[in-house]
């Protein structure tokens, strides 16, 4: 079952029943992927790490330790 099935099917239930509709799929992806980053950003401060910049950082040092032929 796709979820466009399952959403239709969800919401034929919903207003069977008298309930309320439930949002459509892919509704609250972006707050979830904000969400997501927030409690990143959140750990690396309580761990002591930096919150931006880890990822240039790291291709920095792997530049920097590759040997130049």
């Amino acid at each position: 079952m796709s979820v466009t099935q399952q959403y239709l099917l969800d919401t034929y239930r919903a207003q069977r029943l008298g309930d309320t509709v439930p949002p459509q799929p892919g509704a609250h992806d972006w707050q979830v992927v904000r969400e997501w980053r927030d409690r990143r950003e959140f750990r690396a401060v309580l761990t002591g790490r930096p919150v931006h910049g880890r990822t240039r950082q790291a291709l920095g040092r792997w530049l920097r330790l590759r040997p130049r032929f």
